[in-house]
């Protein structure tokens, strides 16, 4: 999904699989000296315990609480770009399950707007985490 923002190139929350390499082709600019990107994957473990699959449900307005830190941290002067979107749904293992990249002209500005809408994302987001452990317990992890 293209956002109102120009600076916003790509949003979504979305139950299909994500590309982060769309991501940062979203966010190139002839201005940029650099693109950070980042994908969150899902592992096979938390804290030691075998993990099979995750599960995540999103509240109706993820997607516009998604948008407004992604517009918080395109307001930055020294951020060009910025594209972030969250996966909902089943995911196995080796799944992506956030995707971001941001682009700026140097590369100290472009990693910390990137660790930046991040954090923003795993702190405001309203989506639930269920994990599936190996001996068949599950967990509801930022669930109120």
């Amino acid at each position: 999904m293209v956002t109102a923002d120009p600076s916003v190139t790509v949003l979504a929350v979305t139950d299909h699989p994500l590309d982060l390499a769309a991501h940062e082709a979203a966010v190139a600019d002839r201005r940029a000296g650099a693109v950070v990107s980042f994908q969150g994957v899902v592992r096979d473990h938390d804290h030691g315990r075998p993990v099979t699959l995750l599960e995540y449900e999103g509240h109706p307005s993820a997607e516009a609480v998604l948008r407004e830190v992604a517009a918080e941290v395109a307001t930055d002067p020294d951020v060009y770009a910025v594209a972030v979107s969250h996966r909902i749904g089943r995911l196995e293992i080796g799944d992506a399950a956030l995707v971001a990249a941001v682009s700026t002209a140097h590369r100290a500005a472009a990693f910390a707007a990137c660790a930046r809408l991040v954090d923003e994302v795993k702190a405001r987001l309203p989506i639930w985490k269920r994990q599936v452990f190996a001996d068949g317990a599950e967990e509801w992890v930022n669930c109120p």
